[in-house]
């Protein structure tokens, strides 16, 4: 027996959403009938309801779903999550890196929630900013830790291929919880995501 990824669109929605980017190719002074653009609207429908899959994740239930009692008091970090998500307010990707951390308070999680709780928030329109806060916060609910950590460091399309036109800058964001809020739990974090293994 061999593995199969099975992708599923909602009719619907797919149909919809393609008539709409039909338009949208015919408003912007190309020929949807042009060989070329024949399934783009279909393509960029299903695209887009991938790319915000996350609307129907739970973020924190997906953290529960892993729970286990275990007396561990050491700082948990996950670091070098890839992040790739679109901008509120052009529709265009910004992609990066998520570091996130746990002092654990009775219970962990499965390594591979921590990851997945990225993707619950960042595949929906978004701000890097509120992402960030929303990956503590639901660290906060689900796991209820002495305190959680989360820096983000993403490069915005929107400010590489339109307006100002910076290639080279990277946006980094953070938000601290319990613990984090204070230095020396704060300084060690710090230190660890900007340490390297190898």
């Amino acid at each position: 027996m061999t593995y199969a990824a099975e992708e599923r669109y909602d009719l619907d929605t797919t149909a919809a959403l393609a008539s709409h980017y039909r338009s949208a190719i015919e408003l912007l002074g190309e020929d949807p009938l042009r060989e070329g653009l024949l399934k783009t609207p279909e393509r960029v429908a299903k695209a887009m309801q991938y790319l915000m899959h996350g609307y129907e994740l739970d973020a924190v239930k997906i953290l529960q779903s892993a729970r286990f009692r275990e007396d561990v008091r050491e700082m948990v970090v996950v670091k070098d999550i890839e992040l790739y998500s679109l901008c509120e307010h052009h529709l265009v990707p910004f992609y990066g890196r998520a570091h996130i951390a746990y002092l654990p308070n009775g219970w962990i999680t499965g390594l591979s929630k921590v990851a997945r709780v990225v993707d619950a928030f960042s595949r929906r329109l978004q701000v890097q900013e509120r992402l960030t806060q929303q990956i503590v916060d639901a660290m906060d609910e689900a796991l209820q830790p002495v305190g959680v950590a989360v820096v983000i460091e993403a490069k915005h399309l929107c400010m590489m291929m339109r307006g100002v036109q910076k290639q080279n800058s990277v946006t980094t964001t953070s938000a601290f919880s319990g613990a984090f809020a204070e230095g020396p739990t704060r300084s060690e974090f710090l230190r660890l995501i900007g340490s390297s293994l190898s």
